[in-house]
């Protein structure tokens, strides 16, 4: 088992998604299984999606969108006071997000 690894059920989407486009679906999958075996998925609840309302609203306000997907893994962050292990620069417009460089 991984230590501390938390994963939302979007990243898990992501993950799957990403092994469907490949060419080595099969074993992708199998990898994917593995690893999330190990880690705590943390569902989307009614307390993220408000989470999420606030965060895309605040980023329409200031102009600066990010993907759809990353608005849900920010809520999820926010909810369970998580950071995000990323390299993805967006996040940095997000308030109370502690990052992770991963």
């Amino acid at each position: 088992m991984y230590d501390n690894v938390f994963l939302s059920t979007t990243i898990a989407g992501e993950l799957y998604y990403g092994a469907e486009n490949s060419s080595r679906k099969k074993d992708n999958i199998r990898r994917i299984d593995h690893f999330v075996e190990d880690c705590l998925v943390l569902p989307i609840d009614i307390d993220t999606a408000k989470k999420y309302a606030v965060i895309k609203a605040k980023l329409k306000i200031i102009g600066k969108p990010i993907p759809e997907n990353d608005i849900w893994i920010a809520a999820i962050s926010l909810q369970y006071n998580l950071p995000i292990a990323t390299r993805d620069q967006h996040f940095n417009v997000i308030d109370d997000i502690k990052l992770v460089t991963w």
